[in-house]
């Protein structure tokens, strides 16, 4: 059975990233600084302060993967100073402990934010559609800024040890209960515009952590992690049209209601497929 220690278990994304590697059957450690719900029967949960390293040395001894989920999401909650203090030292820590011991593979979460359109002071627009992982870093807050130097923190270790480090550019998480909202913003254009009206399943976004870690010659590669289409009931080219009219470089055709933060990259390495449609979900009344 193979180990993998994930960090931020007990988190609205961890418990179905934890439950997706058990669920196939890896040995899984958690590291958090709070406990997960008892019902989730996580295989251990260990409270550690990824800020600290040497406290990371004996969690990660013999693990076989290292999928680093923790972070401070909140720009309203902390000091701007804290969350990227945090963001970016954990990352380093584990990167740099997990290198040290040996460990050959990483999953890191980045997030959509990188391109300075999500939570941006000034938001800018998309430069083409939809945006894929070339599209221009354009980071403001500090939780963005923080997810960048993030990446460049894995170029650095990979570059260095020939790890192999997957950052997953993860969009808007939706949990199950969560879809019970959608019907109170999918037919307005104004909502969900900063997030560019994406959304990502946790359970998605935990079959793309499992296959980073299962999937060889990587190196280190950064992934968007979208559905295939918009959380919106409108058309994808007339929420373009209604919100971001300067938008004129279409690189594919966007004749429905396909995701503006392309996934076609994830899908090909990975052989990753989302598949939960936000449709299934709700009351087919309400989607008219």
């Amino acid at each position: 059975m193979k180990k993998v220690v994930i960090t931020g278990g007990s988190g609205r994304l961890g418990v179905w990233v934890v439950k997706e590697f058990q669920d196939h059957g890896y040995q899984v450690i958690n590291i958090d600084t709070k406990l997960p719900p008892p019902e989730l029967n996580i295989n251990k949960t260990i409270i550690a302060d990824l800020n600290n390293q040497a406290e990371l040395y004996g969690v990660l001894l013999g693990a076989d993967a290292v999928v680093h989920l923790a972070a401070i999401p909140d720009e309203n909650t902390y000091p701007h100073n804290v969350i990227f203090q945090n963001n970016v030292m954990s990352t380093y820590n584990v990167l740099q402990a997990a290198s040290m011991l040996g460990i050959k593979k990483a999953v890191v979460a980045s997030s959509e934010t990188v391109y300075g359109i999500t939570m941006a002071v000034k938001p800018a627009a998309p430069q083409y559609v939809p945006m894929d992982e070339d599209h221009p870093l354009l980071p403001q807050s500090s939780y963005d800024l923080s997810k960048v130097v993030n990446e460049k923190i894995a170029e650095s270790v990979g570059r260095r040890t020939g790890m192999q480090i997957v950052c997953l550019r993860i969009g808007n998480v939706c949990w199950p209960e969560r879809y019970k909202q959608f019907p109170s913003f999918i037919n307005d254009s104004s909502k969900r515009k900063g997030i560019l009206w994406s959304y990502i399943d946790t359970r998605d976004a935990a079959s793309a952590c499992r296959l980073s870690v299962e999937k060889d010659g990587l190196g280190v590669v950064s992934l968007n992690i979208a559905e295939d289409i918009t959380s919106m009931n409108i058309k994808t080219r007339a929420l373009i049209a209604q919100q971001y009219p300067q938008v004129t470089d279409f690189r594919e055709p966007l004749d429905n209601y396909e995701t503006l933060l392309s996934n076609k990259k994830a899908k090909k390495l990975l052989g990753w497929q989302p598949v939960h449609n936000w449709r299934d979900y709700i009351p087919q009344d309400t989607q008219e």
